[in-house]
C-alpha cells in the first residue's frame, strides 16, 4: 500500500474538527497514518481536490469527511447529492476506493454531532478493506 490521503471540509467546522480527529485516531489505531491531509473550503470543492490527488499514484485511497446541515431550502440536498455522484465517478474511474464520510444531506446540528466521529471511522475502514482486499 502506497499512502492515503484525507480531504476535509472547513465549513461546519465544529462538526468537522471532530470528524477529522476522529478519522486520524482510527487510521492509527488501524495501524495506518494518512500520508496527505488537505483541507477545502466546503463539500462542493472536495471532488476537484480528490481527482487531482486520486491521479497520483503515490495514492492508493482517499477518505473524504464535511457536514452538509439542513437549511430552510433545499441547498443541502444538491450539494451533497452532487458530490456524493462525482466522488463515486472518480473512485470508479481511477480504480481507487473513496470512502464517504460526508453527512447529509437534511441532517441536523445535533444529528451532525453525535455521528461526526462514527461516519469518519466508517469511511476509513471502507477504503481501508477495500485496498486489502
Amino acid at each position: 500500500m502506497e499512502g492515503i490521503a484525507l480531504v476535509v471540509s472547513e465549513f461546519n467546522p465544529e462538526i468537522t474538527s471532530i470528524m477529522e480527529k476522529a478519522a486520524k485516531s482510527h487510521a492509527q489505531v488501524s495501524g495506518c497514518k494518512f500520508c496527505r491531509v488537505v483541507h477545502v473550503t466546503g463539500v462542493f470543492e472536495i471532488p476537484l481536490v480528490a481527482k487531482r490527488l486520486l491521479k497520483q499514484k503515490s495514492i492508493s485511497g482517499l477518505v473524504v469527511l464535511g457536514a452538509v446541515i439542513r437549511g430552510k431550502t433545499w441547498h443541502d440536498v444538491i450539494v451533497a447529492s452532487s458530490a456524493a455522484s462525482k466522488l463515486l465517478d472518480l473512485s470508479l474511474e481511477f480504480d481507487k476506493p473513496v470512502g464517504m464520510g460526508i453527512m447529509g444531506p437534511r441532517a441536523t446540528w445535533r444529528d451532525a454531532k453525535r455521528r461526526a466521529s462514527e461516519y469518519s471511522k466508517r469511511a476509513v475502514e471502507a477504503v481501508l478493506r477495500q485496498i486489502f482486499l
